[in-house]
C-alpha cells in the first residue's frame, strides 16, 4: 500500500494524545453526516413534490396538443382529420374549441373559459380521475362541467333545471347595436358534473358539447383552437410530432406536456436549484470544520511528521497524508450521510409520519440522480478542504519541531 495512504488511514481511526483534538474530530465528521443527509433528504422532498404537483395537470392535460401558431383558430379538413386518424403513435385525438364567456346564475356572474370538445376527449384525457361528484355532460342534454370553484362562486346545483346556469358570448361582426337586439349570444345549460383539479383551474373552465359551442360562437364544424391527442404506450413523441406536422404543413404549434406547462417546469425546476445552491453554501460553510480539523490533527502530529520527514519522506507525501485524511472524512461521512438520508426518505415514503394534511403525507421519492449530486458536492467541497488544509505543511512547520 502507498504509505501516505496507509498513514492517512491509521491517523482516521486512532485517537489523538489531545482530548480536544479529538473531540473537533468528532464533531467534524457528524456536520459531514448531518449535511450530506439534509442535502438528500431536501432533494428527495422537492422531487416528490415536483411529481405531486405536476401529477394535477397530467391528468388534466393531454400528451400532445395541436394549436394554430398564427392566430386564434385553426382548419381541420376531413382530409386532416383522417390522415391525423393513420399515425400509427396516435390513439385518440379530440377536437375542442376555447372561448372567453359570462357565467350568470342567479345573479351572480363569473367570467371563465368555455371549452367545447367532442365525445372522444373522455379517451384523451381522464375525466373520471377529475370529476369530483356527477357524471361528465351529455351532448343531447344541454349539459356542462364546471370547476368546483366556479360552482361555489356562482351557488351552482348539479340538474338544476329550475335554475340553469346560463353562458353568455358577445356577438361577433362590426358595427352599432340596433334596437330590440342584443350584443350577445346566451344559451341555458345544466350542470351534470363538477371537476376538481387546483384552485386555479377549477375556476377557469367550463366544458361543454363542441356543436353547442361552435354554434354560439358562429364557427364552422372546421373551425377549431386545438386538437387534444393522446399517443399509444411507448410511444416516440419526437416521431410523433414529425407526422402530425406532415398533416398540417404551416400554421401550427405542436406541445407536449412539458411544453404546455412551460411556466410550472420552470418555476419547479428554479425553485429545486435555488433549495440545491443554498444547501450547498451551508455545506461549504461546515466543511471549514473539516480544514480547521486537517489543520489541528498537522499541528498535533509535528512530531510524527518530523520524524517520517528525517526518514526521508518528502513534504509533498507529507501534505499527501492529510489529504487523503480530509478526503476519507467527507467521502465516508458523505455516505454515511447519504445512507441516513435514505432510511428516512424510505421511512417517509412508506410510514408517512410527516403529514401536510391529516390525511396526506409529505410526498418523497428516491431517484439515483440525487444520490450521484449529494455524493459529488460531498467529494468536490471535500476535494477542495483537504487540499488547502494540507497545503499548510511546509518544510518550515516540520523543522520547526525538530
Amino acid at each position: 500500500m502507498h504509505f501516505p495512504t496507509y498513514i492517512a488511514k491509521r491517523y482516521l481511526v486512532s485517537k489523538s494524545s489531545q482530548n480536544a483534538v479529538n473531540i473537533i474530530n468528532l464533531v467534524t465528521f457528524l456536520v459531514v453526516v448531518i449535511g450530506a443527509a439534509a442535502l438528500f433528504i431536501v432533494l428527495s422532498g422537492f422531487s416528490g413534490l415536483k411529481t405531486f404537483t405536476l401529477s394535477f395537470s397530467n391528468s388534466f392535460d393531454p400528451d400532445l396538443k395541436i394549436m394554430s401558431d398564427g392566430g386564434k383558430f385553426m382548419k381541420f379538413t376531413h382530409e386532416a382529420h383522417k390522415q391525423l386518424r393513420n399515425i400509427p403513435e396516435i390513439a385518440y385525438f379530440s377536437r375542442e374549441i376555447e372561448e372567453q364567456v359570462l357565467l350568470t346564475h342567479q345573479h351572480k356572474n363569473h367570467v371563465a373559459l368555455i371549452k367545447g370538445v367532442d365525445t372522444t376527449y373522455t379517451h384523451v384525457v381522464q375525466t373520471d380521475s377529475i370529476l369530483y361528484y356527477g357524471n361528465w355532460f351529455d351532448k343531447e342534454l344541454n349539459e356542462v362541467v364546471t370547476g368546483i370553484g366556479t360552482a361555489s362562486l356562482l351557488g351552482l346545483a348539479l340538474n338544476d333545471y329550475m335554475n340553469p346556469l346560463r353562458i353568455l358570448v358577445p356577438k361577433p361582426g362590426k358595427g352599432s347595436i340596433t334596437s330590440g337586439s342584443t350584443p350577445y349570444n346566451e344559451v341555458a345549460v345544466t350542470v351534470s358534473g363538477v371537476y376538481a383539479v387546483t384552485e386555479d383551474l377549477d375556476k377557469k373552465y367550463v366544458f361543454a358539447d363542441l356543436a353547442t359551442v361552435q354554434r354560439i360562437l358562429h364557427k364552422t364544424p372546421e373551425e377549431l383552437t386545438g386538437i387534444n391527442v393522446k399517443l399509444v404506450t411507448g410511444a416516440d413523441v419526437a416521431k410523433a410530432k414529425e407526422h402530425i406536422a406532415e398533416v398540417f404543413p404551416n400554421g401550427i404549434q405542436i406541445k407536449d406536456r412539458v411544453e404546455q406547462n412551460d411556466a410550472l417546469y420552470r418555476m419547479l425546476n428554479t425553485e429545486n436549484m435555488a433549495t440545491y445552491l443554498i444547501f450547498t453554501l451551508v455545506l461549504v460553510i461546515a466543511l471549514f470544520n473539516v480544514v480547521g480539523a486537517i489543520i489541528m490533527m498537522i499541528l498535533d502530529k509535528r512530531k510524527n511528521l518530523n520524524t517520517l520527514f528525517s526518514m526521508g519522506a518528502t513534504v509533498r507525501q507529507l501534505r499527501h497524508i492529510f489529504f487523503v485524511q480530509g478526503l476519507m472524512v467527507t467521502l465516508v461521512g458523505g455516505v454515511i450521510g447519504i445512507a441516513l438520508g435514505l432510511l428516512l426518505t424510505w421511512s417517509q415514503m412508506i410510514l408517512g409520519w410527516l403529514l401536510i394534511t391529516p390525511t396526506l403525507p409529505y410526498p418523497v421519492e428516491i431517484h439515483l440522480a440525487n444520490i450521484g449530486i449529494v455524493f459529488g458536492t460531498i467529494a468536490v467541497l471535500g476535494l477542495i478542504a483537504s487540499r488547502i488544509a494540507s497545503g499548510r505543511i511546509s518544510e518550515k512547520l516540520i523543522m520547526e519541531q525538530g
